[in-house]
């Protein structure tokens, strides 16, 4: 078997297309030792990236009539795809990531699973919330009209790769997952740090294109930096949504782009979270070891640089908040260095951390041993603690993406619930508690609900179920739209929107909203859920 290196190609897939040699070459780099790989990597031209966008629209015009069912074939088709250069994908992102070999397949089970969970989606066709109102020709002063409605794609999506899953999140991932399934076509700007496994992905899914009779144009991967291509990309006229996991800083630039457009259009970004965790005093007392435990292995996940990470926990003073933190200190000083994804984040991560040194209300009370000087970009773990007094006003809730986290111990409950309103919004608040905990603290959990998209109880954030009912998103800087989830199967709403019909008759409407509902799709009627034929109570003025 070829080595996945020897497969790739460095050039941008532009529908069937490659992208031509020349221009400045971009490297990926191996985390543990800091040297760049091979292959090069062209950078899309100004010319690749509108020729991709024309594609895209003129696919787009064909694909949005393709069936569920023909969506649905295609994303498994994608999915088996992937499963059988397996191998290669994974001997590829390790060497660009330093992720670990289980990782990596569990990140391939999750993005084929995700695959055909919107491949169920599409296939099963009541996502697009068909609504059918019967005319009423009685109704005084005035008739009522035939009207009905449902969800249409938008358009071609841009969508960015994330440095921190190089295939979840990533050239297949859920938001290239999501907007395929919803009649969308899609352009991608791979990830600076993993292009190899990006290109290897991306064939896999220009193969699927081709095998599956779509037009060329459903599809293209380009490479290049999100300040170049991103940004062109974005300000294309014939782009109608954009889809981003990474910095607030760079989010929040390609956000300001899609909105100051002279057409502006939807921009979905996952940006920051620092993942507040609450430990309630029942709970600190039964199970403070138990806490402690669990919370190292999530901070550390990942080498902390998950968007779920919890970054700071928050725990009343006394006793049990000692036994709690000697046995995160320990857990901490026995750490070994982890692996950041890039140069990058590694210099971020070495900043942030010698910032928080310098901070007179905050103290460092445990750190991993060094790394080597020829390790890469490995770090040490940190553990950093303050009280509530000194957070409550401060920039300690700011995220700092890799192995740290910062503990916070209040006085009272007046405290925590302050700490609870001073929070900016995040993807995930989690307490820890018992059932007499939960009820002494409603209230906290009735602020959270306006800071956060999804709280969970006696567990960790880390560690996101692809389902349906998952929300992966919240309110602003979390997101930039926190009525949104980017995970699970709801994330297909983001690149659609309403169109309705009014007066038509039934031979001109789409199959979804004809009254014999040839689909069998659940719709609702005249106020009602069903699967039944629509049958008009009155006669109807069609």
């Amino acid at each position: 078997m070829l080595t996945s290196m020897a497969k790739l190609s460095g050039l941008s897939l532009i529908g069937a297309r490659e992208g031509a040699r020349g221009g400045e070459p971009m490297y990926a780099s191996n985390p543990t030792t800091g040297q760049r790989l091979q292959p090069a990597f062209i950078p899309a031209t100004p010319q690749e990236v509108d020729l991709s966008v024309r594609l895209a629209a003129e696919a787009f015009d064909v694909y949005r009539h393709v069936s569920g069912r023909d969506r649905g074939a295609f994303l498994r088709t994608i999915a088996a795809k992937i499963e059988s250069i397996a191998d290669d994908v994974i001997e590829r992102a390790g060497q660009e990531t330093a992720l670990p070999r289980g990782r990596l397949q569990a990140e391939i089970a999750r993005t084929c699973g995700q695959l055909r969970l919107f491949a169920q989606v599409a296939e099963e066709g009541s996502w697009v919330n068909p609504r059918i109102d019967h005319a009423d020709l009685n109704r005084k002063p005035a008739p009522r009209p035939d009207i009905r409605s449902m969800l249409r794609p938008l358009g071609p999506v841009v969508v960015f790769g994330a440095s921190n899953f190089p295939l979840a999140f990533s050239v297949a991932g859920g938001d290239t997952a999501s907007a395929l399934a919803g009649g969308n076509t899609v352009i991608v700007k791979a990830h600076a740090a993993h292009p190899g496994t990006s290109e290897l992905v991306g064939r896999a899914v220009q193969e699927s294109v081709r095998e599956c009779g779509l037009p060329e144009g459903v599809f293209s991967l380009l490479f290049g930096s999100g300040s170049q291509v991103g940004t062109a990309l974005m300000k294309h006229p014939l782009v109608k949504a954009g889809g981003f996991t990474g910095s607030r800083t760079a989010g929040r630039t390609l956000m300001d782009v899609a909105a100051s457009r002279p057409e502006p259009i939807p921009f979905y970004a996952e940006m920051s979270s620092t993942n507040p965790v609450f430990i309630l005093p029942g709970a600190l007392r039964e199970r403070a070891g138990e806490i402690a435990a669990g919370l190292h292995t999530s901070f550390t996940m990942g080498a902390g640089q998950f968007c779920t990470k919890p970054g700071m926990v928050f725990l009343p003073q006394g006793s049990d908040a000692a036994v709690f933190a000697g046995k995160l200190r320990q857990l901490v000083g026995e750490s070994a260095p982890f692996h950041l994804l890039t140069k990058t984040i590694h210099s971020s991560y070495d900043s942030a951390i010698a910032r928080r040194k310098t901070q007179a209300a905050v103290k460092l009370v445990a750190e991993g041993p060094q790394a080597a000087a020829d390790a890469g970009f490995a770090v040490s773990s940190a553990l950093f603690e303050t009280d509530a007094a000194a957070f409550l006003g401060s920039d300690l809730d700011a995220e700092i993406f890799g192995p740290t986290t910062l503990l916070v111990q209040h006085s009272s409950r007046e405290q925590v619930l302050a700490i609870a309103r001073s929070l900016e919004g995040h993807l995930t608040a989690t307490i820890h508690g018992t059932e007499q905990d939960l009820h002494e603290f409603a209230d906290l959990i009735a602020i959270l609900e306006t800071k956060v998209g999804r709280l969970i109880f006696n567990g960790f954030p880390t560690g996101v179920e692809v389902t349906h009912a998952m929300v992966h998103g919240g309110p602003y800087p979390s997101t930039s739209d926190g009525r949104s989830t980017s995970v699970g199967s709801q994330a297909i709403f983001r690149f659609t929107r309403l169109v309705c019909y009014q007066g038509f008759p039934d031979s001109a409407l789409p199959d979804e909203l004809k009254d014999a509902n040839p689909l069998g799709i659940w719709r609702m009627i005249d106020g009602g859920i069903s699967r039944d034929p629509s049958v008009s109570a009155t006669p109807t003025q069609r």
